[in-house]
């Protein structure tokens, strides 16, 4: 199968029917403007019976007709008008004409094992106008639709008129131009976000608390909390599927953040539900934190060889070709955990927990004492932890040991104290602060000291030259006194 992505930047635009065209040559003024071509394009379009993609601004169309004849899946993406689109076309879909899997997998974590069903269909009679460059590179397209769309549950038909201006090379400045052209022409401010949200006529939303009340309960803050990190871990998951940059590292901190909340403030909630999630979060986290250790070795390897005027290409083989496969194997572990029962009955179960919270003994406390009780409960365990790495010598295993629990118990204190941001505590703010520059300091020292980990383990493989043991043992030397280093900052700043 072959999916493409593209990010797709337009602006839409509700007309009166028969609507003549603007004048689009003054948009491209060294350039020049196509002749006009129309289209029959006709859609069904899929959500689930509770229209979960509607209520995350997403579509999933089928759709005949035009130059993309396919499969389409729009998202939401980082920029005014913007979106991501999926596309497949007929000629790589799966012989029974299902769902490709590529869009499947993008959408799993939302649809989950409820059934996708045909939502509306939407006819569109479109003429498209093509806006070239001085070099005669496509820079936009202005496109002219009259719509007839059905909606299935209500078996409400509706008609209307729009005008679409989509960039499809040119510079994002031509949009301001544009919009002042098609206002001028008779276009207003488009009803809906899209044909589908006009033709069902609501736009759902996830259950979720989206912003807190006035005075917040305990609840409150943590129902928020999760809600929001919830949203977090569904956006992150088909970015991690495909191996977009830093999407394993932000899902597996979504994990722990989730799972640092309903730890942090444990009599908030039933102790009886959040202790299962808390483990399933745990667990999840760990699958992720394979593949993150991979991501995280080989750009250490990768900056150590840099440092080398001519490694010895067995040592690359070694730290980067066999890094690069052992990261391969934990992204498809990865892959497969995301696509069992198990992951989606996790995401189940929080969404129940926010919609439908089992109250503990602090859930109608103040926030903010909630929130203050679960950082000075988290700066104790931190405080008791460096007063105890006092008791060892220096660099013994016991030592480096209580290092590594300051480190994990910095991350707890960091955690319940974003909890707190919407409070806007200035002590949450201060306790997070100091907590990340622990966690900065000792984060960098157990980087160090996994990766010479791993370094003593190449060092033991059959068949390293003597060149390469050599550079490896420099290597090694290096990430001591990297490691060092970093904890004397820490020691420094205590």
């Amino acid at each position: 199968m072959s999916a493409r992505e593209s990010i797709e930047v337009e602006l839409k635009f509700d007309v009166d029917a028969g609507q003549p065209a603007p004048p689009l040559a003054s948009l491209v003024p060294d350039g020049r403007v196509g002749d006009p071509h129309r289209y029959e394009l006709v859609a069904t379009y899929l959500d689930t019976p509770t229209h979960d993609l509607a209520a995350r601004k997403i579509t999933l169309r089928r759709r005949t007709g035009g130059t993309d004849a396919g499969w389409h899946l729009k998202r939401p993406a980082a920029g005014t008008g913007a979106r991501r689109e999926l596309a497949v076309s007929f000629d790589d879909v799966p012989p029974d004409g299902s769902i490709p899997p590529e869009i499947r997998a993008a959408i799993l974590a939302i649809v989950r094992n409820r059934p996708l069903i045909p939502v509306a269909e939407i006819t569109n009679e479109r003429t498209v106008t093509v806006l070239y460059d001085a070099e005669g590179a496509s820079v936009a397209e202005f496109c002219s639709d009259r719509v007839l769309s059905h909606a299935h549950q209500s078996h409400v038909t509706k008609e209307w008129a729009e005008w679409e201006f989509e960039l499809t090379g040119g510079d994002a400045k031509l949009l301001k131009p544009a919009a002042r052209l098609l206002r001028g022409s008779g276009a207003r401010s488009a009803s809906s976000i899209s044909k589908l949200a006009r033709a069902i006529g609501t736009e759902p939303h996830v259950h979720a608390p989206n912003k807190l009340p006035k005075r917040p309960t305990g609840l409150d803050l943590v129902l928020y909390s999760l809600a929001t990190h919830r949203d977090s871990l569904i956006e992150w998951d088909p970015a991690v599927r495909v191996n977009a940059y830093d999407a394993v590292h932000q899902m597996r901190v979504t994990a722990r953040k989730l799972r640092s909340v309903l730890t942090s403030f444990p009599d908030v909630l039933d102790p009886d539900v959040t202790g299962t999630l808390g483990a399933e979060l745990s667990a999840l986290g760990e699958v992720l934190g394979e593949a993150r250790d991979c991501e995280v070795q080989l750009e250490i390897n990768a900056g150590l060889l840099e440092r080398e005027s001519d490694p010895p290409a067995d040592l690359r083989a070694a730290l980067i070709d066999d890094q690069l496969a052992r990261q391969e194997r934990a992204l498809k572990s990865v892959r497969f955990a995301l696509s069992t029962q198990r992951y989606l009955k996790l995401l189940d179960d929080l969404d129940d927990l926010i919609a439908n919270p089992r109250p503990g003994p602090d859930a109608e406390r103040s926030a903010e004492k909630v929130a203050l009780a679960g950082i000075e409960h988290a700066r104790k365990r931190i405080r008791k932890a460096e007063r105890r790495l006092d008791d060892f010598e220096p660099w013994t295993d016991e030592w480096v040991e209580q290092v590594h629990r300051i480190r994990k118990r910095a991350k707890a204190v960091r955690y319940t104290a974003d909890a707190a941001k919407p409070l806007r505590l200035k002590d949450a703010v201060k306790a997070a602060a100091k907590a990340a520059a622990i966690q900065t300091h000792l984060g960098d020292f157990n980087d160090t000291a996994v990766n010479r980990e791993k370094l003593a383990q190449i060092a033991t493989k059959p068949g390293l030259s003597p060149h390469a043991l050599f550079v490896l043992g420099r290597l090694d030397a290096r990430e001591e006194l990297r490691g060092r280093e970093a904890v004397q900052a820490y020691l420094d700043a205590r």
